[in-house]
């Protein structure tokens, strides 16, 4: 079968690959419809490998070579003879994480957390850009027909961005600053504005604050050309907003967002930080802002997305910027998403080879 390949730093193949044979006990056999590029995966292309385990992974032993792919969804080609939640025919979209069931976090439910936590299309021999893959029974979620196969690869980062919005504790009629425009940023306007939420967006790419516009929930704002914090806190009668969610990994947005965030204000750091950021504690303490990281999403957080997806609430489609086979996911894919001047937002991978 054909399947998106990571060998090295800036070096993803599409090659030939021995295919994965029939599921045993507690698997299923998917073929994957559409998949997207993350962050994560970039990084690794960039710079990697990072997450990608060199050596054997302690959780199943995989090890460079390894087939991408985490954001996906597919149809349901065999499953294992004990399982009985899923059948063949069916579409799923594929929650990754994999986690031992036995840490101290895992028995808390806390599986995001696993201290030996591997990743589908990361640390794991399958992944979602390629034409067939095996995963666990218990990581599918079938698909309503009201959400379509597109928007089934999108509930992965549909959940890392709501986990964000749900760990600064928004509510109804809360005025939101989202700090960056990026996927993860503009699913979480989407979800933020779902829940009743007054969004603003800073975004300095204009690409990517085109699309932030083109959601239709949000006043989007240039940090280039406006003062964000002034600008917020004008809108608000002197307070600021009520929580913030750092989407964009940058110092200056977390500065951003704690001058812009009202005092007993929260503000969830969803975006990852690839180095360090220089912060003034004294003002958090000063003005009692809560100040959260986050790291992933719930395990069981399937359900709930797609239901929202499917009742309209959560338009995940919409930060869809470009559909590509997989034989351009090189050139059309990472080095686009890379690109300083590049227009591109979110990125989904064909993985039937056509």
């Amino acid at each position: 079968m054909k399947a998106a390949v990571f060998h090295s730093e800036h070096d993803i193949r599409v090659e030939e690959v021995p295919g994965p044979g029939q599921p045993g006990p507690g698997e299923v056999l998917v073929s994957p419809y559409w998949c997207g590029i993350c962050g994560t995966d970039l990084h690794e292309y960039a710079m990697g490998p990072i997450v990608i385990p060199s050596a054997p992974h302690p959780l199943n032993a995989s090890q460079l070579p390894q087939i991408l792919g985490h954001e996906f969804s597919g149809e349901v080609l065999a499953v294992g003879p004990d399982v009985t939640s899923v059948k063949a025919g069916q579409r799923v979209s594929v929650m990754p994480i994999l986690y031992c069931g036995e840490c101290y976090y895992c028995r808390r439910g806390l599986n995001h957390l696993c201290g030996s936590m591997a990743a589908v299309g990361l640390s794991f021999r399958w992944g979602g850009i390629a034409e067939q893959a095996i995963v666990p029974a218990t990581h599918v979620s079938i698909l309503p027909d009201e959400v379509s196969d597109l928007q089934g690869a999108l509930v992965e980062p549909a959940a890392v961005a709501a986990y964000g919005v749900d760990t600064a504790r928004v509510s109804a009629g809360d005025t939101v600053l989202i700090t960056g425009a990026g996927p993860i940023g503009a699913l979480a306007a989407l979800y933020a504005a779902s829940i009743g939420a007054r969004v603003f967006i800073s975004e300095v790419n204009p690409a990517r604050a085109a699309v932030a516009q083109s959601l239709g929930v949000a006043e989007v704002l240039d940090p280039t050309q406006i003062d964000v914090v002034a600008f917020v806190k004008d809108r608000t009668g002197g307070i600021g907003a009520d929580a913030v969610i750092e989407c964009s990994g940058n110092e200056r947005a977390l500065q951003t967002a704690i001058a812009a965030v009202r005092k007993s204000g929260r503000i969830s750091q969803t975006g990852l930080h690839t180095r360090a950021a220089s912060i003034e504690p004294m003002v958090l303490s000063e003005h009692d802002i809560t100040l959260t990281g986050t790291w992933c999403y719930p395990v069981t957080d399937w359900p709930r997305i797609i239901d929202l997806i499917a009742r309209g609430r959560f338009p995940v489609e919409k930060v869809v910027t470009a559909q590509i086979a997989m034989e351009d996911v090189v050139e059309k894919g990472f080095e686009a998403l890379l690109s300083p001047t590049g227009d591109q937002v979110k990125v989904l991978v064909n993985a039937r080879s056509r």
